[in-house]
């Protein structure tokens, strides 16, 4: 049924490719379009003499002169590589090369004249660009080439990639492991990536840089590597303002949920650039609310009492969420070899998650299967997460004479976290009687610090660099439960009560070495680290201390076969350290038939990365496909014991190993000049052995499957001003350490219309769309063991409709280092 629909979906989706090329195959010629402006005052230039000729000629094919506002055009061009010649009076000379590319698109160019007696320093110019680049430590995606994510955050861009994976409860992998580091425009994000990523409005991002195996200069943390996000960034001088509004249209399938969705938001970004100073401001709203229901089917055995226990449920599953904030940056250039970086962030996120369900509770013998007792209730659970979240950051950078580099940062950040999980048991259907009521409020404040000192030299044609960094965290948690009516055994209460403060220390240390040769480019580098941890629990009063000394060495190899070809290779070791979460033992009545509850012994898992693989690069085309291999030694696993006969307490605790082999890769091509096409694809095999000790209770894993996840990203140009892109990404089913996940699909369609040039523009997204029957944005959790079975199917909204304005005046500039959070996200 599925294959059948997905077949059926790509036929019209085709279909329809080939009747809008239809539709414009009009478009015979292309048209070359721009507009003539004082590079220092950003006003338009009347009257330029601009003469058109072919490359490497100087023969002028084409003459104009720009109108009052600056603008001229060049019609009716054949496909090729121009130079552009602009003469006006007061203002240098300027010859600019362009490339037009597509026969059916106007190319926008805006020309920067100095005036005559400033010396001339650089033009803003607007070509395309391939959607993916290679480089030796790298892979660099650009986050604009997808449309359907336009008015969304970063996660919407990042599920496009092809070693990325986003699945129902937007948890997000790369090749698979859920541990990774974060950067953004290079400073490192020691935070839930999740959470961080929803903040960060799709509309801000430049490129996604994806490095598999980080060199010795990148902190160690991450058993999946890094992935950084660079901002969109700007030359010129002036006033630059980019705004985005979203709005989404009323919900198309009902899910019979307490309150209706909402959807709206919106960001700006406002920088001002004058000589030695830089300043952005920004801000953003956003509500995104999602409707959605779970259905679930547990039983548990009871071997003593000779039962077995079943509590099937249905009902609601739903998300209320906003978050708004906003961020300033500074930068002061006082001289070329000096620069300051400073800024600020501020922000304030909610999340509500509402679980109203009804459960069908039997207990039966295991002897002859006779009926012992049966209940039908409903539970409704409202579980509140809140964060307030600030920080400051210090950079400094200096250039030497010998062109040595000295860069010195510092980030401070306090984030006040709290919540609470209300769950009531009341009697169905007329839900008039309450038979329980328990609330499990908290507050979990902390505050992190971070400092670093990095030096780079160059050496003949390398450069070696060292640095130094320590950084420090502190989180004092506090947690209460409180029953109604009042339990007789108050130590059954006591458990679930207590306070948890962590604190950590990490030092490190690195030396790094990087050359280029005639075709091969190589790094090769040591990171030491000195880390120590400490949770005081008010349960036991014994403090539970971890310290580690490791060594961390890397190397990275890119060989050029030709002009288009490459071959690269890398090696890396990593750690994967536990956020407080995951530290915390004192247990938190998730559902009314869960616990949640963490280790403080738990180990940090350590992990050795390695990878090789072949790449090409063409102007309008790329393709890379590498094979990897990650050995994981004690990996941290989410598992399930019975705690009650109706309760499950999940636990975080270390399985023995895990390795991953696989292999990915990705390809941009244009089969026509008006389609372009992504595809991108990652296949591994994931297996987790050995013993895994739960409560004491020691069992032996070994578990394993083939995973592999498909992205496909296709665009094409309807026209002058309009575009359409789809996309669709598609997990298969994965094994875990007591089950398994269902697949997960999720394909998406943007049609978007610019107006003015590109400087404004609307779109229409149509996400998870289902067409009634393709099963979309849903995905199945299982897991068992010996005395119990437990499986929930999350289904989530689908055909979701959204409209997005977006209006974008000069170029952003983000010299300026926007500053993020650094500890708060990840344990919100």
């Amino acid at each position: 049924m599925i294959k059948c629909s997905i077949v059926r979906f790509c036929l019209i989706f085709f279909f329809f490719i080939f009747t809008m090329k239809s539709l414009t195959a009009q478009y015979q010629k292309g048209t070359l379009k721009g507009i003539v402006i004082n590079q220092q005052t950003q006003q338009p230039i009347p009257f330029a003499s601009i003469a058109l000729t072919k490359a490497r000629d100087t023969t002028p094919l084409l003459g104009k002169l720009s109108d009052d506002k600056g603008i001229f055009v060049f019609n009716k061009l054949d496909t090729g590589s121009y130079t552009i010649k602009v003469i006006a009076l007061g203002f240098r000379n300027l010859s600019v090369p362009v490339i037009l590319q597509r026969t059916n698109q106007t190319e926008f160019v805006s020309l920067g004249l100095f005036a005559a007696t400033d010396t001339l320093q650089e033009v803003v110019l607007q070509t395309q660009k391939t959607m993916v680049s290679n480089k030796l430590d790298k892979q660099i995606f650009q986050a604009d080439k997808f449309e359907t994510a336009k008015g969304g955050n970063a996660i919407d861009v990042l599920k496009n990639l092809p070693s990325i994976a986003v699945n129902s409860n937007g948890d997000i992998t790369v090749r698979g492991a859920s541990g990774f580091l974060l950067l953004v425009n290079g400073k490192p994000i020691v935070t839930d990536a999740a959470t961080f990523l929803s903040q960060l409005p799709a509309n801000t991002i430049e490129n996604i840089e994806l490095i598999t195996a980080p060199s010795a200069k990148y902190d160690a943390d991450g058993k999946a590597g890094i992935i950084n996000i660079t901002t969109k960034k700007g030359t010129t001088d002036g006033l630059a303002i980019q705004t985005n509004v979203l709005m989404g249209l009323p919900s198309t399938t009902p899910y019979n949920n307490l309150a209706k969705p909402l959807r709206f938001g919106g960001d700006v970004m406002l920088n001002y650039k004058k000589s030695q100073w830089d300043l952005a401001v920004s801000a953003y709203y956003n509500r995104n609310d999602i409707n959605g229901r779970r259905e679930g089917d547990v039983f548990t055995t009871n071997t003593t009492n000779q039962t077995i226990t079943r509590f099937p449920s249905v009902g609601e599953r739903s998300f209320d969420r906003y978050q708004y904030g906003g961020r300033a940056a500074v930068s002061f250039t006082p001289s070329k070899n000096n620069g300051w970086n400073f800024g600020l962030f501020a922000g304030q996120k909610y999340q509500q998650r509402r679980a109203d369900i009804v459960y069908d509770n039997t207990v039966n013998s295991t002897i002859d299967g006779s009926l012992i007792r049966k209940l039908t209730y409903f539970n409704t659970n409202l579980q509140t997460k809140e964060g307030t979240f600030a920080l400051a950051s210090l950079d400094y950078a200096h250039t030497f004479s010998n062109k040595a580099t000295l860069t010195l940062a510092s980030i401070y950040e306090y984030a006040n976290l709290y919540g609470n999980t209300s769950n009531s048991n009341l009697d169905y259907p007329a839900k008039n009687t309450v038979f329980q009521t328990v609330q499990n409020p908290y507050t979990n404040p902390l505050s992190g610090l971070r400092v670093k000192a990095d030096y780079s030299q160059p050496i003949g044609s390398g450069k070696i660099d060292f640095g130094y960094q320590v950084r420090t965290d502190k989180q004092a948690g506090s947690f209460d439960y409180m029953v109604t009516p009042v339990v007789a055994n108050q130590a059954d209460v006591a458990m679930f009560k207590g306070t948890a403060n962590t604190t950590n220390w990490i030092h490190a240390g690195y030396v790094q070495y990087g050359n280029k040769l005639k075709k091969l480019s190589y790094t090769t580098g040591l990171r030491y680290e000195y880390a120590k941890r400490t949770v005081l629990l008010s349960t036991d009063g014994y403090p539970h201390q971890m310290e580690l000394s490791n060594l961390f060495p890397s190397v990275n190899l890119m060989y050029a076969l030709g002009k288009a070809w490459s071959l690269k290779t890398g090696w890396s070791k990593r750690i994967q350290r536990n956020n407080n979460f995951e530290l915390n033992p004192i247990p938190e009545r998730e559902h009314s038939e869960t616990l949640e509850q963490g280790d403080p012994n738990l180990k940090p898992p350590m992990i050795h990365l390695a990878e090789v693989g072949i790449s090409r690069q063409t102007k309008n085309t790329s393709f890379f496909s590498t094979i990897y291999y990650q050995h994981i030694q004690h990996p941290v696993q989410r598992v399930n014991s019975v705690y009650a006969d109706t309760i499950l307490n999940r636990l975080f605790t270390n399985a023995e190993k895990a390795q991953s082999v696989g292999m990915e890769f990705g390809a941009t091509i244009k089969p026509k000049k008006w389609l372009q096409v992504y595809l991108g694809a990652n296949i591994y095999h994931y297996s987790i052995t050995g013993q895994l000790n739960v409560l004491g209770n020691v069992s032996t894993v070994d578990n394993g499957s083939w995973v592999y996840s498909v992205n496909m990203n296709t665009g094409m140009e309807l026209g002058k001003h309009w575009s359409l892109q789809a996309n669709v990404n598609y997990l298969s089913l994965r094994k875990t350490a007591q089950g398994e996940d269902s697949r997960f699909f999720s394909p998406n369609t943007s049609v978007k219309k610019t107006i003015k040039n590109g400087r404004f523009s609307v779109a229409l997204q149509w996400q998870n769309m289902n067409l009634g029957c393709l099963q979309a944005n849903q995905q199945r959790i299982t897991t068992w063991g010996k005395d119990f079975y437990t499986t929930t199917n999350y289904v989530y909204e689908t055909d979701v409709l959204l409209l997005n304005f977006s209006m974008n005046l000069n170029k952003l500039s983000t010299k300026t280092k926007q500053p993020n959070s650094e500890w708060g996200e990840k344990e919100f």
